[in-house]
């Protein structure tokens, strides 16, 4: 390793040891029109923290979900995640950046044309990952979620829970540092819906950073995590052990 890599690296270290996974200094993101969707925001999420991130439409936390992939770059203020200044990642250097990133969305965005084992594995060969560890590691992560026995099955043939537990093994198949996910029971039914929280948590226990953008009231209130409120582009209250305020609009 060169010099000035090691150096780079001992830097984003330092600056995770001091201000955690995920830093925001002062983030405000303007678009063109309208007020800032956000708003000189600075907030601090430490290495094996789950967070969620609650508000009502429009406060922000679909930006700030954007910021921190990637997708969007500060228009003031610094994001770092993971020691990176994500201002100075260059374009091409992006994909190499979000391998430490799960994400699951709503909508679960599978290729509905594959079945559930290609799914998974189509992340693994995003990342040039030879085809033994593939054969290994795609099974043990759909034994994770409780797929083990569906590999075969094309994702069209899944429950709504189980095509979400496919994209949940797909975003935890490269081992990520950190895990997104933008209301990943949005389109689930109580049960199912809990039955990925449960997932979530488990996932957090094992070290991961979890981060979970979400409207459900009782999911939240119940788990007692650290609760982070957003409203039009402000963050307005950080709570550990926090409930989702009724107060908050949907």
């Amino acid at each position: 390793m060169s010099k000035r890599k090691e150096l780079k690296l001992q830097k984003q270290k330092q600056i995770m040891e001091e201000n955690g996974i995920i830093y925001l200094d002062n983030v405000t993101k303007a678009y063109s029109k309208g007020s800032p969707a956000i708003n000189g925001i600075t907030l601090n999420i430490y290495r094996g923290e789950f967070v969620f991130i609650v508000g009502d439409s429009g406060s922000g936390k679909s930006t700030l979900i954007r910021l921190l992939l990637r997708e969007l770059t500060a228009t003031s203020g610094s994001v770092y995640v993971m020691g990176q200044d994500l201002a100075q990642i260059k374009h091409r250097k992006i994909p190499t950046f979000r391998r430490n990133l799960g994400v699951v969305f709503q909508d679960f965005r599978l290729l509905n044309d594959r079945n559930v084992y290609e799914n998974v594995a189509f992340a693994q060969r995003v990342v040039e990952t030879p085809n033994r560890e593939i054969r290994h590691n795609v099974p043990a992560v759909l034994a994770t979620v409780g797929l083990a026995g569906k590999y075969k099955a094309k994702t069209t043939q899944l429950s709504g829970g189980e095509q979400q537990r496919v994209a949940l093994a797909r975003a935890l198949v490269n081992n990520p540092s950190i895990l997104l996910a933008d209301e990943p029971t949005g389109n689930l039914d109580p049960h199912n819906s809990w039955e990925i929280m449960s997932l979530l948590e488990e996932i957090n226990q094992r070290g991961t950073t979890v981060v979970v953008v979400t409207h459900n009231r009782e999911i939240v209130n119940t788990m007692k995590k650290r609760v982070i409120a957003m409203k039009k582009g402000v963050i307005v209250s950080d709570m550990e052990e926090g409930i989702y305020d009724d107060n908050e609009e949907d």
